[in-house]
Order: structure tokens, then C-alpha cells, then sequence
């Protein structure tokens, strides 16, 4: 039986070989347009591939899932974060959970990862074509068998099963609409955000660990890591709220208010009695030559000068009005974005072939029985920490699964 893979990334991998585990029968066919296969997972965390993530209830799991979450529910009942440290172990690959819950390879080497894969699918029999660009996908219909047409070949190939795990690939995506798929029109997600203002010039590296942003006039929000960068914010809570906001933020083409609430958990009330009793026990020590809620020293001095508080003022000296400008410039920090950046290491799109189109319990196409598709070639994806990874190895699994037992 022949099955053809388009597409050389993780999703392709992981059901190519897992096909091929469960029915040594099969022939099977990885087409990789590019002339190298695994880039993504070779780039990714660093070079060091965030495999996974140390998050073992799928309950818990499908809320880091902006859009895709509750399709995958059952699937990651089936093939998880647990499975998925099971299955590279058995290969010989050990992996590592860091503070934070990212996984890791013990060897902190993404090639751990990549060679792991290629070295299964070589053993297993898995061929692989590179600068093999899929023009033409055609379902089977006088025809009992899919075919395909790659670019420069004449001659139309034949499969008894086709897979699709290209990624975000709109050339695909075109495709897979000529044979009927609905496609949700595809927008960056996981992108950092433009702003330029005097309260953060000159701080290119300063951070803070948890800060709180949201969007005002909407419903978004999100916490977490914020970095101050040269052309404005980065880090987990950026690229978490870039995620769920992927389609509201294009629609407003990039150009929106931000609120930050560079404290975290404290609130405007706890940070107003703070400052009071800063007036009272320390008035008469400068404001700005000592930073309160460890805030780094550099960045607390910006916010202290534009809440109109100058370098020679005391504490004493402020009245009620610059207390209040103050605090709010620490929970409540009004910006403009004007414009976003693409992570590149996390390069993720919304969008993708419509999830009502798809029998998730076997990955299979319900309008093209003998389709599979999984990976970000559907729509699904999620926030940074290995969690789009994951959902590749779930979706390739459960498809290769389904393909050796259809055949």
C-alpha cells in the first residue's frame, strides 16, 4: 500500500513513522518541497527543541490552545505530553522539565531530535524526497487511488492514502480549497508588538517578570514575562496575548491600546496605600533615586519622571494628584501599538483547514475519506512553551495510527 506524506516537519515525521510501525506494509513517501526537512524543529527553543510541555490533564492542557483546543480533547486523551516523553524515551531520547514545565532533550540539542526522527524513519523503511513541491492533489474518484503531480514530472503519482502535514503553507492551503476544503483565512499569531514611547527608549533589555496586559475596549488579556526590546514589547505575555488576540489584532490592522500593569499582582489600591506610606515613613528621601516593587531601577525612573515627578523631588513632596499619576503609571500604563514583528522562533499562523471538516478521531478528511491532516496545516495552534509541538505529535500519531488500520 503506498501513502504519501506532504510535508517534512514534525507532524510528517511523527506519522510517517508511526504508520509504519503499525503496518510494516506500507510504503511510504515524505514530499518535501524545500531542500531540507525538520527546520522548524531544529530552530526551535534556541536550537535546544521544546518538545513538550509537563502538562499531564488534558483539561488543563487545551487551555493553552487559542483556537483547536476542544477538538483536540480526546486526542490528547489518547496521545499526550506522557505519551510523547514515553515514545522518545524508547527511542533512547530522555527528555528534561524545566521550571517553568517546558521539555526539553537532556542534551539541550535540538539535533537530538531531529536525528531521532530521521533515524526511525530511515530504519522503517520511510522514503524521503526533498525539492519534491506538490502541484496537484487529486481525490480518488473514477480513479480508486489519490494522485498527485509534483512540479517538473510528467507522470501523475498514484497513493492509496495522502497525508497532509505542510505547516503554514498557502500554497497547500490553495489545494486543499480546489478539492473542496474550507479553509479560515490565515493570520500571524505569536508576534511581538511595535511601540514607541519615552518611558521605555533606552531600555532594550530591561524585563520584568510578570506583568498583567489587556487590551481596553476588549475582553483581552494576559500575564507573564515582559521584555522591554528596541522596538517596543516582547516575552511570554506578549506573544500569550498576541495569540488570542490573532484575529482582533488584524482585523484593527496592528493598531491598538495597550495596558500594563507592570506589578503584576498588585493592584491599584495596594500600590496607592504603598506610595501613601512611602509620603509618610520616607519623605524626606528622593523618589526617584531608589526603586520600590523591584522594579529595575532604570525603568522605574522613566515611569516616576512621566507620572510629572522630578528627579529632585521628595517623597514628602508629592500631593495627591502625583501619587495617583504614579500609581497609575505602575498598574495601569497606557501605550500604542502601531504594528507587530513575527517570533520567529515560534513563526505560528491562525488558521488553516476549518476543524468541523475533520473526524478527530482518526485525523481523516470527512468530505475525502483516505485524507489525513494534522499539524498547523489545520486550525490550531497555541501559546509558546511546546504545546504546538505537542499537538503535531498528537495529530501525527492518532493519523499514521489510522492509516496502517484502513488499509
Amino acid at each position: 500500500m503506498e501513502i504519501a506524506v506532504i510535508g517534512g516537519g514534525a507532524a510528517g515525521f511523527f506519522l510517517a513513522i508511526a504508520c509504519a510501525e503499525a503496518n510494516p506494509g506500507c510504503r511510504i513517501t515524505i514530499f518535501e518541497r524545500g531542500k531540507s526537512v525538520l527546520e522548524k524543529v531544529r530552530i526551535s527553543g534556541g536550537g535546544r527543541c521544546n518538545v513538550t510541555h509537563a502538562c499531564f490533564d488534558p483539561k488543563n492542557l487545551i487551555q493553552f490552545y487559542p483556537r483547536g483546543g476542544q477538538a483536540l480533547l480526546g486526542p490528547f486523551m489518547r496521545f499526550g505530553p506522557q505519551q510523547t516523553i514515553d515514545w522518545f524515551d524508547a527511542k533512547g531520547v530522555t527528555l528534561k522539565t524545566e521550571p517553568d514545565g517546558r521539555m526539553f532533550p537532556i542534551s539541550d540539542d535540538s539535533n537530538t531530535i531531529v536525528q531521532c526522527l530521521q533515524r526511525c524513519a530511515r530504519q522503517l523503511g520511510v522514503c524521503l524526497r526533498t525539492h519534491a513541491r506538490v502541484e496537484k492533489i487529486i481525490p480518488p474518484d473514477q480513479f480508486k487511488s489519490w494522485q498527485l503531480k509534483i512540479q517538473h514530472e510528467p507522470e501523475l503519482q498514484y497513493f492509496d492514502r495522502v497525508a497532509v502535514t505542510s505547516g503554514s503553507n498557502p500554497a497547500i492551503w490553495d489545494l486543499l480549497k480546489s478539492i473542496g476544503l474550507n479553509i479560515v483565512e490565515p493570520v500571524p499569531s505569536l508576534f511581538t508588538f511595535h511601540v514607541k514611547d519615552p518611558r521605555i527608549q533606552h531600555l532594550m533589555g530591561v524585563s520584568v517578570p510578570l506583568a498583567r496586559l489587556r487590551i481596553p475596549g476588549t475582553t483581552l488579556h494576559a500575564e507573564g514575562a515582559l521584555l522591554i526590546t528596541h522596538w517596543g514589547f516582547s516575552g511570554p505575555g506578549v506573544l500569550r496575548l498576541s495569540a488570542w488576540g490573532a484575529r482582533a489584532l488584524h482585523a484593527n490592522a496592528y493598531q491598538f491600546p495597550l495596558e500594563i500593569n507592570w506589578l503584576g499582582n498588585e493592584t491599584r489600591e495596594s500600590v496607592l496605600r504603598y506610595l501613601a506610606d512611602q509620603k509618610h515613613t520616607n519623605g524626606k528621601k528622593w523618589v526617584a533615586s531608589r526603586t520600590h516593587f523591584e522594579l529595575p531601577l532604570r525603568l522605574w525612573e522613566n515611569l516616576v519622571q512621566n507620572a510629572g515627578i522630578s528627579s529632585e523631588m521628595r517623597w514628602g513632596d508629592l500631593d495627591k494628584k502625583r501619587l495617583q499619576a504614579l500609581g497609575a503609571e505602575l498598574v495601569a500604563g497606557a501605550y500604542q501599538v502601531r504594528g507587530k514583528s513575527t517570533f520567529k522562533e515560534e513563526f505560528v499562523t491562525a488558521g488553516g483547514v476549518n476543524l468541523d471538516e475533520i473526524n478527530f478521531k482518526k485525523f481523516e478528511s470527512k468530505k475525502h475519506p483516505g485524507l489525513f491532516l494534522a499539524g498547523e496545516v489545520l486550525d490550531i495552534d497555541a501559546i509558546t512553551g511546546g504545546f504546538n509541538f505537542q499537538a503535531a505529535w498528537t495529530g501525527g500519531w492518532i493519523a499514521g495510527q489510522a492509516i496502517a488500520q484502513s488499509l
